[in-house]
């Protein structure tokens, strides 16, 4: 049995990001170098380690999307790409020294709540762990879902994910069918209308895209961002910039309108067929789904062997893939752009908590944590990038970075408690009551299907219902009071 104070399940942002302020905090209080971080797969990077499809890049700028307490100079463009992140997660471990505390290779196959020792337990297949603070930064982009389609076992041709990318395949002259419109499928399709000799893309509804604007960065302007000052300020401008976009989803009439009419006008000026304009003109409000970024996914849908297929994978028979309007479609390949378990994290099923009460049981109506990150009847689990916890205008790593504080402030008192932190049930209930009511009329309940939103409960389990400054000003200090204990002295 391997002894630790805290341990961390998953290595990428919120995992690392975890590993790093404990890591620095160590030497002013040796308790916080007593971490370990299982990792399942064999390097860091999480979503950026396993997305590695062609064209996978970030929809929030570089500069916004990476640590505050460790800024990067040169970045080489306005968007970073799937592989510039990885390689700054895995240079941030390096330099950081959390090297030594990485466990590669090991998978949580179960995780338990000791209530006499008040301890977790925790096994993988090569190792047994026992820490009395268990930190979940699995995130909700780590299960790749795969729709059901009849007949799928049967197709002779390469299936897969675009989270299980296989670099080797080779798609010269090969007919590829596209499962999805949503932000895999418009990084990958133009890039797959590159190499296959014709791409189906299957879409269910039409995307809301607006444009993009990447371009890389000058030579000028990476030599002026080699100071931390104006870095510092170039991320303020950005983080800012993005918090003006969501008054849009709270369906404020003048916002969401300028948000409606630049996605309508991206259509217009990349697309003159008035026939595929309408195939493409979503029929919910724009931002009920996740707003897409894109200058080329309209064009890539113009080529001449690209074919929208305006209606859903219904079935395949050998070769052919059935469309729901009852179209033939013979393909070689299918992928799968159809995103994750995102609301119904599997790693829930692992997790036992007090009364031998799962997590996946605790959460059978939906994702709930008060303060985004605590859950009763699981004392000494922080749960990172959970419930309620993402964003869909601004950056994810600002929010982790607000659990990082708070988890941090629960380890202080920590220190110097007795007992183990479990969160009253109505603590639990107060809170999550006061973000369904706050999300009642936002657009995201407007009525369209999506993965920020549980289909049991129907309730949005997976986005912050307000600005990311809101988030940080409610959930980024931790309060001893709200668990029914005193402060740490």
């Amino acid at each position: 049995m391997i002894e630790v104070d805290t341990l961390i399940v998953g290595a990428g942002f919120a995992g690392l990001g975890m590993g790093i302020r404990l890591k620095r905090q160590a030497a002013k209080n040796p308790r916080r170098g007593s971490f370990l971080i299982l990792e399942r797969a064999a390097d860091v990077g999480g979503t950026w380690r396993d997305n590695v499809y062609p064209g996978v890049a970030c929809d929030i700028p570089s500069h916004l999307y990476s640590f505050s307490f460790r800024t990067k100079p040169d970045w080489t463009h306005i968007y970073p790409s799937g592989s510039e992140l990885q390689e700054y997660l895995r240079e941030a471990a390096r330099e950081e020294g959390i090297l030594p505390h990485l466990r590669f290779g090991e998978p949580v196959t179960d995780a338990r709540w000791d209530e006499d020792a008040a301890r977790w337990l925790v096994a993988t297949p090569v190792a047994q762990y026992r820490a009395k603070v268990l930190v979940s930064a699995v995130g909700r982009l780590s299960e790749p879902r795969i729709s059901s389609v009849d007949g799928l076992d049967d197709f002779p041709g390469a299936v897969l994910h675009t989270a299980g990318w296989d670099a080797g395949l080779d798609l010269e002259g090969v007919r590829v069918g596209l499962v999805g419109t949503g932000a895999s499928a418009v990084q990958v399709l133009p890039e797959l209308a590159r190499m296959a000799s014709h791409v189906t893309v299957f879409q269910r509804s039409a995307p809301y895209v607006v444009p993009r604007g990447d371009r890389a960065y000058t030579a000028q302007e990476r030599d002026a961002l080699a100071d931390p000052a104006e870095r510092d300020d170039l991320r303020d401008r950005m983080f800012w910039d993005a918090e003006a976009g969501f008054p849009a989803r709270l369906g404020v009439p003048e916002a969401i309108g300028a948000l409606r009419d630049r996605a309508a006008g991206h259509l217009r000026a990349q697309v003159a067929d008035p026939s595929l304009r309408a195939a493409l003109t979503p029929d919910y409000e724009i931002g009920c789904k996740r707003v897409l970024l894109s200058d080329d996914f309209y064009p890539a849908l113009q080529r001449a062997n690209v074919t929208l297929e305006t209606s859903a994978l219904d079935r395949l028979q050998g070769t052919s893939a059935v469309a729901a309007s009852g179209e033939h479609h013979d393909l070689d390949v299918l992928v799968f752009a159809t995103g994750f378990h995102a609301t119904r994290p599997p790693f829930a099923e692992l997790v036992t908590g007090r009364d031998g009460i799962r997590l996946a049981e605790h959460w059978a109506q939906g994702m709930r944590a008060y303060a985004s990150t605590v859950v009763h009847g699981f004392p000494n689990l922080f749960v990172l990038d959970g419930p309620n916890a993402s964003l869909g205008h601004n950056s994810a790593v600002y929010m982790i970075e607000t659990q990082l504080e708070y988890v941090l402030g629960a380890l202080e008192h920590l220190d110097g408690a007795d007992a183990p932190l479990d969160i009253p049930q109505q603590a639990e209930d107060d809170y999550v009551a006061a973000l369904d009511a706050a999300a009642a009329d936002s657009v995201w309940l407007s009525g369209c299907s999506s993965w920020y939103v549980d289909d049991r409960s129907g309730r949005l389990t997976l986005l912050w219902p307000g600005y990311a400054h809101t988030f940080r000003e409610r959930n980024g200090t931790f309060d001893a009071a709200m668990f029914g204990v005193p402060a740490a002295v």
